[in-house]
């Protein structure tokens, strides 16, 4: 049994705060009558139950009741690609009950060791997943495959069906995470593509391709400002928000310096303070342990911007804080915000 879920967009959240200790408040007095109506396979008296439930949270959240991987039943409640949702589905799984016999919960869609077997009704057409045929290309260097989906039955549905089933079909064979993790473009086909192959091998080409990008890596960059002026950027390398998902608060540090070359760029002292800063930086973030990240820094027009991302609920914006006030050359400046697309930094995004 599988149960898909979305709130009306238009329907409000009640009460205030983000709903996530209100939810499992509500899951334990709920459990009971759940566990009869998931006993009894009554789809339609689940979705009554747990759908105002999860639109509790938030509107846009999707949930889904599948086979469990380590108990009988997975409760899913996930933003669906959404980043701004992203880290209120982590926080809801963060906060849940511990997994017993029945129920474990996730906060995005698992791979299905059984997908192949799956036979869905998708405009009123089977979507036998094991018809599936990719064509499959993998940019150099570049930490992704790019997909051409093709079955049978997408001649005779509209684009958005047919897009909608392959990124259906895609998270159960790779799990929604690592589908936002490896997958850039996904095109579905009317025809199969050339040198097409079988679903069952796609899990294994994305773990090959992911068994490069094991080791951390930096990239350094070259480029403009909007200005003309001479960039040059150092970047965490891939860089992906869905790695990261709590971490939807942008800490943007900027240091003016005063040494600089013809084009805007730091030398002599100020290259040597801003390395010092970016040392003392880095033994804070070490301090913080998973509640932060430096995803890139950036040089041009006499300044270098910094930017962090975190966990709202952690120090970092108060670290970066206490940092600046040793900066001498110039007035520096700490900008904090929410930012979970991580859209701040979209130009170093892979």
């Amino acid at each position: 049994m599988r149960l898909f879920g979305r709130k009306d967009e238009e329907q409000e959240a009640d009460g205030p705060g983000d709903g996530v200790a209100e939810f499992w408040v509500w899951w334990q007095e709920a459990r009971p009558r759940l566990d009869s109506l998931v006993a009894a396979g009554t789809a339609e008296g689940i979705e009554e139950l747990v759908a105002p439930a999860v639109a509790a949270l938030d509107p846009g959240l999707v949930w889904e009741v599948a086979p469990g991987r380590n108990a009988a039943h997975i409760l899913v409640v996930t933003a669906a690609g959404d980043a701004e949702l992203r880290s209120l589905a982590h926080r809801w799984a963060r906060a849940a009950p511990p997994a017993d016999l029945l129920w474990e919960f996730h906060p995005s869609r698992q791979a299905n060791p059984q997908a192949l077997e799956l036979t869905l009704d998708v405009g009123g057409f089977e979507f036998a997943l094991d018809k599936l045929k990719f064509g499959l290309r993998v940019p150099r260097n570049q930490p992704r495959v790019d997909v051409s989906a093709y079955h049978p039955i997408f001649a005779e549905l509209d684009e958005e069906t047919r897009l909608e089933a392959a990124l259906l079909a895609l998270d159960w064979l790779l799990g929604e995470d690592d589908v936002a993790r490896w997958v850039g473009e996904i095109t579905p086909a009317t025809h199969e593509p050339i040198d097409a192959v079988a679903a069952v091998h796609v899990p294994a080409v994305v773990a090959d391709l992911a068994s490069g990008y094991q080791d951390e890596e930096w990239v350094l960059l070259e480029g403009q400002t909007g200005e003309g002026a001479p960039l040059v950027a150092t970047a965490r390398f891939p860089l992906r928000p869905v790695d990261h998902p709590l971490f939807d608060q942008h800490i943007e540090i900027t240091l003016p310096y005063t040494h600089r070359d013809e084009n805007g760029l730091p030398v002599g002292d100020s290259l040597t303070a801003l390395r010092d800063f970016e040392e003392r930086l880095a033994t804070r973030l070490l301090k913080l342990r998973d509640d932060a990240l430096l995803a890139a820094h950036l040089s041009a027009a006499g300044h270098r911007v910094i930017h962090l991302y975190a966990d709202p609920t952690s120090e970092a914006s108060i670290h970066a804080k206490e940092l600046i006030v040793s900066w001498e050359e110039g007035e520096p400046r700490v900008d904090v915000a929410t930012d979970p697309a991580w859209t701040a930094v979209s130009p170093f995004l892979s």
